[in-house]
């Protein structure tokens, strides 16, 4: 039986480490940005789209998407931000469910669905997580004063372009409380290892899937 677990987290945390972890010790790792990354190609009915919504400034010289320029729109907007999703999640969607199938089929033990909105579509009920099936949610976890000491050492953005995006996602307290399993990743990588395979191990060796972060 293949086991499906919803992984997220916020801007800053660390899920993508995480992500990676899993899948280096067996998990099969479906991202979701990496499908919008596909989804939004040079050329692509999706950027064609996203271009006629917010105007042909949003692409470069070459005709890709000037993301900076997207995510400085929608971060500033949030009826933008909503559009852009209104454009995105449901192909998204569709894209995870396929290739969850598709993992089945194969005989994955464990199916990780990497969505980093998945809290926020679950309570919008028209994000990617929506209509995902999970058997359980796992949030990777750091208190908020670290996710932008993080992101600002990271991404080259201005505090306020930061406080900014972790402002249009859930407050990660929120966000623990609804997960079913949480990896603190406030320390040493060493430590998030640590709890990664202790999960890893839970998730594919017949326990129940609920615990108490």
């Amino acid at each position: 039986m293949t086991r499906v677990v919803g992984l997220t987290g916020g801007i800053g945390t660390g899920k993508s480490t995480v992500a990676n972890l899993l899948s280096a010790l067996g998990a099969t790792v479906i991202d979701a940005d990496a499908i919008v990354h596909r989804l939004q190609a040079r050329s692509s009915p999706v950027l064609a789209e996203i271009a006629a919504v917010f105007g042909p400034d949003v692409l470069d010289r070459d005709g890709a998407l000037d993301r900076a320029r997207l995510a400085e729109l929608v971060f500033r907007d949030p009826s933008a931000r909503q559009r852009l999703n209104d454009i995105i999640h449901p192909k998204v969607a569709v894209e995870m469910a396929r290739e969850l199938e598709a993992a089945r089929r194969a005989g994955a033990a464990l199916v990780v669905l990497d969505i980093p909105l998945l809290f926020e579509g679950r309570a919008s009920g028209r994000g990617r997580a929506a209509k995902l099936p999970f058997d359980a949610t796992l949030l990777v976890y750091c208190p908020a004063a670290l996710q932008l000491e993080r992101t600002l050492a990271r991404d080259g953005c201005t505090r306020a372009e930061v406080e900014r995006r972790i402002a249009a996602q859930l407050p990660i307290e929120e966000k623990r409380a609804l997960a079913d399993f949480v990896i603190d990743n406030s320390g040493s990588l060493a430590e998030t290892e640590r709890q990664v395979r202790d999960l890893y191990a839970k998730l594919t060796g017949g326990d129940a899937l609920r615990t108490v972060p």
